[in-house]
């Protein structure tokens, strides 16, 4: 159980029937009346951010949430398969489970699966991926002064904007939080 006394960023916890992560929070002591601790909450199976306040008395059960890394196999018509790297089991997941970020991960890459209770909710992505440009306009020589960006197609499919030196063939690295060029590889 955890008090709303307690709240920490980060914490999880079941309340409703949902499970919330704490994203912000703020203990409030005015000077009339009684403390209460405003908090911003994202139900994390939905998505949804809700801002509210709590007695600091109040307890809710903790919510452990399972984040277990896998290696993504395939996907077969919107279903992905991920394999469990220690028992070698297939874990189906629907296509409205993924991130908008999955988009850059390849086949045999290792992404994070989070579940509650058994059932997947979201799918993390590593952090970096390496990546080949498939598509680009060519580059120019002497365009390297200012810091312009073209459109440029990766081997996933995903389109992203990278600088004019970059070139069909070239290996880069892309940080799936930003879904920016981060440098070559």
């Amino acid at each position: 159980m955890v008090t709303a006394g307690d709240f920490r960023n980060g914490v999880t916890f079941e309340m409703d029937g949902q499970v919330y992560q704490i994203i912000e929070f703020q203990h409030v002591k005015p000077g009339k009346g009684a403390a209460f601790v405003r908090a911003k909450i994202k139900n994390v199976i939905q998505g949804s951010v809700v801002e509210r306040t709590f007695n600091p008395t109040e307890k809710f059960p903790t919510a452990y949430i399972e984040r277990k890394e896998m290696v993504y196999s395939y996907n077969d018509e919107g279903i992905y398969y991920f394999m469990d790297q220690e028992t070698f089991d297939m874990i189906p997941v629907g296509e409205a489970d993924l991130s908008d970020n999955f988009r850059f991960v390849k086949e045999n890459d290792i992404c994070r699966i989070l579940s509650y209770k058994g059932k997947v909710f979201g799918v993390e992505p590593p952090t970096f991926v390496t990546l080949e440009v498939v598509k680009t306009d060519p580059g120019f020589k002497g365009n390297t002064a200012t810091n312009t960006l073209k459109p440029a197609v990766l081997e996933t499919g995903a389109e992203i904007r990278v600088p004019l030196f970059i070139n069909e063939g070239d290996l880069i690295r892309v940080d799936t939080r930003t879904c920016e060029y981060m440098e070559r590889a």
